[in-house]
């Protein structure tokens, strides 16, 4: 941010954008769904907090699907090895011209 300026009711913040950045705000005023940049950036701050929301919400499942999943652990030395396994096989395809 370039500049801050503040007030009891609101805040005014100036900023640069990308060319791309300055292109998609450009399209959304033209389209007329906006009538400033200030309206697209209230709009935009709020659907930026619900998507993280979600991506939050997300990973908190997936982590709490891996922690009641049943199946048992598997080692990091095992992980590796299966790793390292794969990695030589695909070298030695490679140097076959496979």
């Amino acid at each position: 941010m370039d500049s801050v300026r503040r007030s009891q009711k609101s805040m005014t913040v100036s900023h640069t954008v990308s060319r791309r950045q300055q292109s998609s705000l450009d399209a959304r005023l033209a389209s007329g769904a906006y009538d400033s940049a200030s309206e697209v950036m209230r709009a935009a701050l709020p659907a930026l907090d619900r998507e993280e929301q979600v991506i939050t919400a997300i990973m908190r499942a997936k982590v709490q699907e891996a922690l009641e999943d049943p199946r048992p652990d598997i080692s990091s030395d095992e992980v590796f090895g299966r790793l390292e396994r794969k990695h030589s096989e695909r070298m030695k395809a490679s140097r076959r011209g496979i």
